[in-house]
């Protein structure tokens, strides 16, 4: 953890920042191993470039920090001013006229109470900043993340060979839900979008029922000591048709364009577009409407972002997700999703290798 702060601290001072100030339970996580949300009270954890650390949080959480180690924590009581914590704070680190920068997930109500309170410091947007520590895994990072793709990848060997006609779409995300949790990972989202609702990227689950001739999209995953899988795999139910068979062999086409591309040096954009090339090629350019895929670890959702036009460099060590896909409105939809790692070789895949061929099912 120690050496997160300096890193962090090091980027600060590169970018003129005299402090970051960190709020969502991952970030926290990430620095110190204090992973406690605040809801709606008043939290910052400030890292200044010299490494101190000081933790101002709701009296309710006190212990918790000190537990994990962090020794300067202030905590305050319902009913107290916390600005004035938060007045000692910018003295003593002499933030006055500075920047700080914030964490990228820090609520509105949040910020805007601190930039009313210190009208002098230019508060940033400190995604950038915490990225370039947070992108590069660590071994013990890449050995949790192989953990939680391994069970998402279980979980879906036993759910989607029971699948059949008359199941609803919240069924099966209990069967995967209920998979991962056995195998040993804590469920955090499963989506499945049947029929025409497949063709909606992120369709809410619901009671949709499955039926003979669907297309059925699943995205789920689970987290393993705070890290996080992702994968989407797609079946069809009693029987598929021929179109969409091809657009699962298009999809699965750029899906692997994307990972033979994909290495130290290239940048995000041309992983993007190397997906994209076949899906455009082959006709289907509009219904592929959104980027290739993003970073994951602590989050589900981080740097990098597989994104056309991206100039960002991948380099090893990066992790993120590959999942091209083409939805058709009214009718169904495709996406295929691995997480994989840039290594000194190329890049590795997290997840088994999904169907090269469209499943067929009950």
């Amino acid at each position: 953890m120690n050496s997160r702060r300096e890193t962090l601290g090091r980027n600060c001072a590169a970018h003129g920042v005299a402090a970051f100030f960190a709020w969502s339970p991952s970030t926290m996580d990430y620095l110190y191993g204090f992973r406690e949300s605040a809801h709606e009270r008043f939290l910052v954890m400030a890292v200044a470039p010299d490494g101190r650390t000081r933790l101002i949080c709701p009296a309710l959480t006190v212990n918790q920090a000190k537990r994990v180690g962090i020794d300067d924590v202030v905590g305050w009581a319902d009913g107290e001013d916390p600005l004035l914590h938060a007045n000692q704070l910018v003295r003593d680190f002499g933030l006055e006229g500075k920047k700080v920068a914030v964490d990228n997930e820090m609520p509105a109500a949040l910020l805007l109470r601190l930039m009313s309170a210190f009208p002098t410091i230019t508060f940033l947007a400190g995604q950038e900043i915490l990225a370039k520590g947070v992108r590069r895994k660590a071994g013990d990072e890449l050995e949790r993340l192989q953990r939680a793709a391994t069970i998402a990848d279980e979980a879906w060997d036993e759910v989607w060979p029971t699948l059949k006609a008359g199941m609803t779409e919240r069924e099966v995300s209990g069967l995967l839900s209920s998979a991962m949790a056995r195998k040993g990972g804590k469920p955090t989202f499963s989506i499945i979008a049947a029929g025409a609702n497949s063709a909606e990227p992120h369709h809410e689950t619901d009671d949709t029922m499955l039926q003979i001739g669907d297309v059925v999209i699943c995205d789920f995953g689970c987290e393993v000591e705070g890290y996080q899988s992702d994968i989407t795999r797609v079946v069809a139910i009693g029987e598929a048709s021929e179109e969409a068979r091809r657009v699962y062999e298009i999809v699965m086409a750029a899906h692997k364009a994307a990972r033979d591309v994909a290495k130290a040096g290239v940048t995000a954009g041309e992983v993007d577009e190397a997906a994209r090339a076949i899906i455009r090629e082959a006709g289907f350019g509009p219904e592929f409407c959104h980027r290739t895929g993003h970073g994951i670890g602590t989050k589900g959702h981080e740097e990098p972002y597989i994104i056309g036009g991206s100039d960002v460099i991948l380099a090893e060590r990066d992790c993120f997700s590959i999942e091209p896909g083409i939805y058709l409105e009214g009718r169904f939809g495709v996406r295929i999703e691995n997480i994989v790692t840039i290594t000194p070789g190329g890049l590795r895949s997290f997840n088994a290798e999904p169907s090269p061929v469209l499943l067929v099912v009950g």
